[in-house]
């Protein structure tokens, strides 16, 4: 029986799409499973450049179909800035390899700039280019600055005539040995602050571009990269002053979306294997999953890639959905690369101690998801960067909803135009959440539902009578720790709204909010064990903790929807 839940590539077939989208996912399936996992894991050893892949995305105008805003799209219709669309891309190349993510995942970051800009001569380019097969790059991080936006020693100095000379590097810019146009951040020599930003385009094929090296050891090529005296036409320009600097914060808002549903593809390959693997080897003269943890594991790991699915597919919605007066998306979307990506981790985690040296073995994909998931948590952000953002919605989400028309399952076509208008980048603290309880009280009658939901209740307690006060505000270890129990919060919620627009499997959510019931216990723990804990905030997260309502019966009938994976899947030699 084929899962439902997970990708299979036996049985891909996305109908909900329109015909162009649905031949172009298809088709990208099939190129992979035509090149084999033999020649999938070489590449991967060797660190071969993806040339292939890249020419088969020309050919087939994949990037420039599905990153084409319906604006610069001359009247083709298949061509549109679609989140669904974009999501489901994100899961395939996740599924086969995270370097061929990478390689799409920074051509979105460089159009970012791109497409916000008013440089139409800019935006027709980038047109072009897109239709050309070239990939793009975004050059903001510095090997000094890192990502941070105020400090940057990329300087742009005015000439005689107009224009600029640029002089600077910048480092871990991906796709920086071929882009045809990076988008690079910087500021006018002689201004500081926000006044003094500038993007401007650059050609990494220009004789005053220098390609130092590449930083990292893997097929993706993760750039430092030079400008020196880089003449910088008025035509180059995509933005200036303040305006630059929401563009950074801005693109890095659309892209960081892509990492969640980049760690299901990974996780969703990765099951396979395992099940596969532990459910034909012997041990002590029975398969592997006879024994009673080997399941526990394997259950979690299924049950918690479930909702890392079910939370990025809900998701989409309120990114569609978005516009100046519903800015929702801007906590959910650092819920998808904080939560998901590190709940990807546990399940890989999971996974591997199952089924041990196996994981370690060059021939098998896991090998190569153990040590690429672990990246998805650190790029566009850490892992406590996020959760830092998605304390300042904590208040308004748990305490004060306010209306909005409920948001439907979003898989039409359509131009995601609002990405590009997304305005100044501030003013977290005053958007506005539906009322997150409506989405639990659907579900009440699930039982770890019902339990988490007490938990959840008892965090609007604590943050109405016990919540950090203004002391406590400066530790940022004991915010996070409240950070952590508020996201599991908003993960239940999303995850509940997907399971009733699906019909999820009544089990398979039980078993889910099972495992968020031990998490929010877990992180109540932590907290009770900070420094700087006061009594009352003590005694709160030792009440918070509850145990699951178990059911060996529930339990079995989902052991049963992962022993069918066994098999269910196999890449072609």
């Amino acid at each position: 029986m084929a899962d439902t839940l997970l990708f299979n590539p036996r049985t891909y077939d996305p109908v909900h799409f329109d015909p162009e989208t649905r031949r172009l996912l298809r088709a990208t399936v099939d190129w992979f499973e035509e090149r084999g996992k033999r020649k999938l894991m070489e590449d991967y050893r060797n660190r071969v450049w993806l040339e292939d892949f890249l020419s088969f995305a020309g050919k087939e105008g994949l990037f420039a179909t599905f990153l084409t805003p319906a604006e610069q799209a001359a009247g083709n219709a298949d061509k549109r800035w679609d989140t669904a669309r974009i999501a489901a891309l994100n899961e395939i190349l996740g599924f086969y390899g995270l370097d061929y993510w990478y390689a799409w995942q920074v051509t979105i970051l460089g159009l970012g700039p791109v497409w916000q800009s008013d440089n139409a001569d800019a935006r027709a380019r980038a047109a072009r280019l897109l239709d050309q097969g070239e990939v793009f790059a975004f050059g903001l991080s510095e090997r000094t600055h890192g990502a941070d936006i105020y400090s940057t020693d990329m300087v742009l100095t005015p000439q005689a005539g107009g224009g600029f000379l640029a002089n600077g590097s910048k480092y871990y810019i991906g796709n920086g040995n071929a882009a045809g146009l990076v988008s690079v951040f910087g500021r006018l020599a002689g201004i500081e602050g926000p006044d003094g930003y500038v993007f401007f385009a650059a050609d990494s094929r220009h004789p005053a571009y220098r390609l130092v090296r590449n930083v990292v050891d893997s097929s993706k090529y993760v750039s430092e990269f030079r400008l020196e005296n880089y003449p910088v036409r008025p035509q180059d320009v995509l933005h200036t002053g303040r305006a630059a600097f929401d563009a950074a914060l801005n693109t890095v808002n659309v892209g960081k979306f892509n990492l969640c549903t980049a760690s299901v593809g990974i996780c969703e390959h990765a099951m396979y294997e395992a099940v596969t693997h532990a459910h034909n080897r012997i041990l002590y003269g029975r398969p592997v999953t006879g024994f009673p943890h080997v399941r526990r594991a394997l259950t979690d790991a299924y049950v918690r890639l479930a909702g890392m699915k079910l939370f990025s597919d809900r998701a989409v919605d309120y990114f569609r959905g978005a516009g100046p007066d519903d800015r929702r998306y801007l906590l959910f979307n650092p819920m998808t690369k904080m939560k998901v990506t590190t709940e990807g981790e546990k399940v890989i985690d999971l996974m591997w101690d199952v089924i041990a040296a196996k994981g370690f073995e060059k021939d098998t994909y896991f090998s190569q998801a153990a040590s690429e998931i672990r990246g998805l948590p650190k790029l566009e952000g850490t892992v406590h960067v996020n959760l830092a953002l998605i304390l300042k919605f904590m208040a308004n989400h748990l305490l004060s909803p306010a209306d909005y028309e409920p948001v439907p399952t979003r898989q039409e076509a359509g131009d995601d135009a609002f990405l590009f208008r997304q305005g100044p980048a501030r003013g977290l603290g005053a958007v506005r959440f539906h009322d997150w309880r409506t989405a639990y009280d659907a579900h009440a009658e699930v039982p770890n539902v019902a339990r988490f939901r007490e938990q959840a209740d008892a965090l609007c307690d604590f943050v109405a009578t016990a919540a950090p006060d203004k002391e406590q505000s400066e530790d940022l270890d004991l915010l996070l720790a409240v950070g952590r129990l508020f996201a599991l919060v908003v993960h239940g919620q999303l995850i509940l709204e997907q399971a009733t627009l699906t019909g999820l499997d009544t089990d398979v959510l039980d078993e889910l909010f099972g495992t968020l019931v031990r998490d929010f216990s877990a992180h109540a723990v932590e907290l009770h064990g900070k420094d700087s804990a006061g009594p009352a905030q003590r005694e709160w997260a030792l009440a918070a903790v509850r145990r699951p309502v178990t059911d060996p019966a529930r339990t079995s009938r989902v052991w049963a929807r992962v022993e069918d994976l066994s098999g269910a899947y196999e890449m072609r030699p």
